[in-house]
């Protein structure tokens, strides 16, 4: 099965890319969520999250592919799913997203071009800029569309990230399975 029968088509350079990567690092609102944050009266904060997200992310893993996330804010909310999904590499609070790639970079010891990020705005840029792939979602930023090697198909909080999973598990010839849950 090829990508671009169930997405979209791939350039020659976005396939090439995508075959380096190790490490998938994502952001959190904007990718994972579709932007938005929830308040009720009481102060909670409340985010939705796409359960086929969930499933290519603990899909990724299971064929060998590392995850993160690395996100500007810090909510127990994306303590709790990042927990779920069995995502090992979570860094939260990070108003400079480019020193927690760095950490994770090199406790991982991996290059760069091993590295693929997706994000939607402004504070994803640097890290976008230094990695081998970087991916924007479909609604993103237009700067950060700009600078992407690939442009989802589809909106964050729905189903971008599955989107991204799909491709390198394909792109690195892993099947794509049906076995498992998103929790």
């Amino acid at each position: 099965m090829q990508f671009a029968d169930l997405y979209q088509p791939l350039s020659k350079d976005a396939q090439t890319r995508a075959k380096k990567v190790k490490l998938l690092i994502c952001d959190i609102d904007g990718v994972f969520s579709d932007g938005r944050i929830y308040l009720g009266n009481q102060g909670e904060e409340l985010k939705a999250f796409n359960t086929k997200d969930g499933f290519g992310i603990k899909a990724l893993i299971n064929s060998d592919i590392e995850v993160a996330v690395i996100t500007g804010r810090h909510s127990h909310i994306v303590q709790q799913r990042m927990t779920s999904l069995t995502v090992k590499h979570i860094y939260q609070g990070q108003e400079n997203k480019l020193q927690a790639y760095q950490e994770l970079k090199d406790k991982l010891a991996l290059t760069d071009e091993q590295i693929a990020y997706i994000g939607d705005d402004g504070p994803d840029l640097p890290v976008m800029q230094q990695v081998g792939f970087a991916v924007a979602v479909n609604d993103a930023h237009p700067l950060v569309k700009r600078i992407a090697h690939y442009t989802t198909m589809l909106p964050g909080g729905f189903g971008a990230v599955r989107e991204l999973t799909d491709l390198l598990m394909l792109e690195n010839g892993k099947a794509l399975t049906n076995e498992g849950t998103s929790s």
